[in-house]
């Protein structure tokens, strides 16, 4: 897609500073300080120790266990780990207009535990996060979950699945918008933006009541 993967990306008008930067962004110009503009995938990392193993000379590496047999959860399966990591999402959204067209994934490399199952979909469907996507095919071999309903989670197979959704983010138009307004004035938004000739028009119109 002719765009740089550029770790620590800094960018003031996201709310990206030094001490809290993008983890990983797709990018326009391989720069570590970059405009909003250039900025077309942004991704929150949290990658954890899943398994463990143990090596005995002279080559043999063996399995000792996944994560449901040690005493540390994995980043994803952890409250205070998600709760990060939505919270930095959040920053980037309410940091302005220049992050209404740039998605948002969380990569881990886990699943996600039952309780989460909700908001993440939530999430999801709110347009504040575009996704937390585990990168790892098969964690465990006992059962986890996979996808959630909606695909506010889901489990990367391969290298094509992971492609197809970066690509489905870049190159869709995406718009992200939040209010809370009485029904009388999103009426009066809506019949305004209504009036406009082509549905595109009609989109823009809304994005930029709503936004007023």
């Amino acid at each position: 897609m002719g765009l740089h993967a550029v770790n620590s990306v800094v960018c003031d008008e996201l709310g990206l500073s030094r001490q809290s930067s993008a983890d990983l962004a797709f990018c326009t110009t391989n720069n570590t300080v970059q405009k909003p503009e250039n900025i077309k995938l942004l991704f929150e990392i949290k990658m954890s120790v899943v398994s463990n193993y143990k090596f005995t000379h002279p080559n043999n590496v063996e399995c000792v266990g996944d994560y449901k047999q040690h005493k540390g959860n994995p980043a994803l399966l952890r409250s205070d780990s998600m709760l990060k990591a939505i919270g930095k999402s959040i920053n980037i959204r309410v940091s302005g207009i220049a992050s209404t067209k740039i998605p948002v994934v969380v990569l881990g490399n886990s699943p996600i535990t039952d309780s989460y199952v909700k908001k993440v979909d939530f999430l999801k469907n709110s347009g504040v996060i575009q996704g937390f996507w585990s990168l790892n095919p098969k964690p465990t071999n006992s059962e986890y979950v996979k996808n959630t309903p909606k695909l506010g989670f889901q489990t990367i197979l391969d290298r094509n699945q992971l492609f197809n959704n970066c690509k489905e983010l870049v190159t869709n138009d995406m718009n992200y918008f939040s209010s809370m307004i009485s029904k009388m004035k999103l009426g009066e938004i809506i019949r305004i933006a209504s009036q406009e000739n082509t549905d595109i028009a009609k989109a823009e119109k809304f994005l930029n009541l709503i936004r007023s």
